[in-house]
C-alpha cells in the first residue's frame, strides 16, 4: 500500500515526535511540541505527513513568508528511508509553494550530515554558499 500525504492533525502530535526523535531531529533547546503548536498557528495547510494504514512513517513542515519558502522538520522513519517518500513528501511542499507564488524554497541541514545533504542534491538543491545564522527570541528549554 502506498503511503497517503495528508496535512497534520491534532492527534498526529506524539506520533510526529516519536518520529523526529527516532530521525535525530529533536533538540534540548527546540521543545518538538512547542513548534508543533506554533505552526498550527501559522500556514497549518503546510503542515504534511504520511501514513501508512493510519500510521506517521514521515512529516515535515514548510512556511513561505512572501519571499522565500523553508522546508524544517523533514523526515522519513529510518525503516522507509530510501523508499522514495521523502521525495514524495518534498514534491508535495514544492508544489504547494509555488501555487503560493514561493520564488525559492530554502532549507538547513546540520553541518556534517552528509547523507542528508546529499538526498536534497539529489533533488537538485545546492549550496548557498552563505552562513546561516540564528538568534533564540523564546527559550524552550527554560519552561
Amino acid at each position: 500500500m502506498e503511503s497517503v500525504i495528508r496535512p497534520f492533525r491534532p492527534v498526529d502530535t506524539e506520533a510526529v515526535v516519536a518520529l523526529w526523535e527516532a530521525c535525530g531531529l529533536v533538540r534540548p533547546w527546540n521543545d518538538p511540541r512547542r513548534d508543533i503548536a506554533r505552526k498550527g498557528t501559522v500556514q497549518p495547510e503546510l503542515f504534511l505527513v504520511a501514513t501508512d494504514r493510519e500510521a506517521v512513517v514521515a512529516a515535515g513542515m514548510a512556511g513561505f513568508d512572501g519571499h522565500r519558502g523553508w522546508v524544517n522538520y523533514l523526515a522519513v522513519s529510518p525503516d522507509r528511508q530510501g523508499s522514495g517518500l521523502g521525495r514524495r513528501l518534498m514534491g508535495e511542499f514544492e508544489r504547494l509553494l509555488t501555487d503560493l507564488g514561493c520564488p525559492k524554497l530554502n532549507l538547513q541541514v546540520r553541518a556534517g550530515n552528509e547523507r542528508v545533504i546529499a538526498f536534497y542534491e539529489s533533488l537538485g538543491y545546492a549550496d548557498d554558499h552563505t552562513v546561516s545564522l540564528g538568534k533564540r527570541l523564546i527559550r524552550d528549554d527554560l519552561a
